[in-house]
């Protein structure tokens, strides 16, 4: 005896518990909340915004680009931050595992806004040659 086969709706017909579509968690009136990429990407742009503001004739081309993941070839040991390109002017960012791989000894806001921050001086001082306390060297003087 053959078997009827089963009709199955597509996913956009289909309704959970007789309701149609899911509107944003924050609703129509407040802004969508932020993900931890979207956080990581502004730290990043503010960061190079204000490295650039501080050496306008060194990066004055730089790009920069965040990927999740580097693409290493399987004998590399360790994972890689970042990555500079000289020749383009070119630093990536690797998220995850500036995100994951960082010990903070606080984990909170703004430790990992410091983490990314870091990152980005370490990154650009290798760039231009220069070590990341020089670029900016009245940055962390509080006192």
């Amino acid at each position: 005896m053959a078997r009827a086969s089963r009709q199955y709706p597509s996913a956009r017909a289909r309704a959970r518990h007789g309701r149609a579509g899911r509107s944003a968690l924050t609703g129509p009136h407040l802004p969508l909340v932020n993900t931890r990429r979207d956080l990581f990407e502004s730290t990043v742009r503010a960061s190079a915004d204000y490295l650039v503001d501080l050496w306008p004739h060194e990066l004055s081309t730089l790009s920069i680009e965040v990927l999740p993941m580097p693409d290493q070839p399987a004998q590399v040991e360790g994972v890689a931050r970042w990555r500079v390109v000289p020749s383009r002017s070119l630093v990536v960012l690797y998220r995850i595992p500036i995100e994951r791989m960082s010990r903070l000894h606080r984990d909170d806001d703004w430790h990992r806004r410091l983490m990314v921050e870091s990152c980005v001086f370490r990154a650009v001082g290798e760039l231009i040659g220069k070590d990341p306390w020089e670029l900016a060297p009245d940055r962390f003087r509080h006192w």
